[in-house]
């Protein structure tokens, strides 16, 4: 983001420690869900629809990680041009918002299909799954796109971190990107934990066998939403505490600590491909098994 073109030896060791297995372990889960989803689950529902989209904004992240290395390398300049530079950081951004976007529209679904199960096939079918992930991917596009080159220095050598100082004067910037995750936070919490409610019920009057199933869903669950909030929560409070640093809300004395935050939680938000790599090859998995 702004004017960060100053990192921390320290931060880019961090980078490398997490950048390098986040992008190998990260292609080889995602790739094996893809194949799942392609080659081994037979009935493409909603549930399937969301979990593809996921896992190609998952991969767009991926391909963007190899140059993030290369543009943090010590004095290392970006040669490949700004028009490069602005594509690829559509790419994080794309990634992050579109993430956030469809893990809501993923938990939305499980709450409307378990909380109502009798009306959901009026709200719920793979065609209206398809085109709620058509509306997010253009949302994500032409958002990230506009805005960043808007508010990219075009005459900075960096890349993914060379935007100009108008980025922490762009209120409303500060203010959609904030109520767009707490949004969205808040929406994840609530539908986990009215789903995590109504599983746990049907456990204590379901059978063993039932409930084994079950539980394993309620897991998968608390683990999505911990894998949300710790990747994008971090990223989400050091971008806050940064604006309100360089716009005098905090004392200046605390800047050079707060950039070093949005960095490492930067860092720690491009992980999320790779959890969510993890996660829904398991979920996956688990399809393939009551599939058969």
């Amino acid at each position: 983001m702004s004017n960060i073109t100053r990192i921390e030896p320290s931060v880019q060791v961090f980078q490398l420690v997490i950048y390098i297995p986040t992008f190998i372990f990260g292609l080889i889960f995602n790739l094996m869900a893809l194949w799942m989803l392609l080659f081994r689950i037979k009935k493409w529902i909603e549930a399937t629809t969301y979990m593809a989209t996921l896992i190609g904004f998952d991969s767009l992240l991926l391909v963007t990680l190899p140059f993030k290395i290369q543009a943090y390398g010590v004095g290392d300049k970006w040669t490949l041009g700004a028009g490069a530079c602005t594509f690829l950081e559509s790419l994080y951004f794309v990634n992050m918002y579109g993430s956030i976007f469809i893990s809501v529209c993923i938990c939305i679904d499980r709450y409307i299909a378990i909380q109502f199960p009798f009306s959901s096939k009026v709200w719920r079918s793979p065609k209206k799954a398809t085109a709620v992930c058509i509306l997010v991917c253009i949302i994500v596009w032409g958002g990230s796109t506009g805005f960043l080159f808007k508010l990219r220095n075009s005459t900075d050598l960096h890349c993914f971190h060379g935007f100009s100082v108008s980025t922490w004067t762009n209120i409303q910037l500060v203010i959609m990107l904030e109520s767009m995750f707490l949004l969205s936070a808040a929406l994840i919490t609530f539908c986990t934990g009215h789903i995590l409610l109504t599983l746990k019920t049907k456990i204590q009057d379901d059978l063993h066998c039932a409930s084994r199933g079950q539980e394993k869903t309620r897991k998968i669950l608390l683990a999505n939403l911990l894998t949300f909030l710790f990747s994008f929560g971090p990223f989400h409070l050091s971008l806050l505490l940064y604006f309100l640093v360089k716009n005098d809300f905090i004392s200046q004395v605390y800047t050079k600590q707060l950039r070093i935050f949005i960095q490492v939680s930067l860092c720690i938000a491009n992980t999320n491909c790779f959890l969510d790599g993890v996660c829904y090859y398991c979920v996956l998995k688990e399809f393939v098994k009551t599939d058969r």
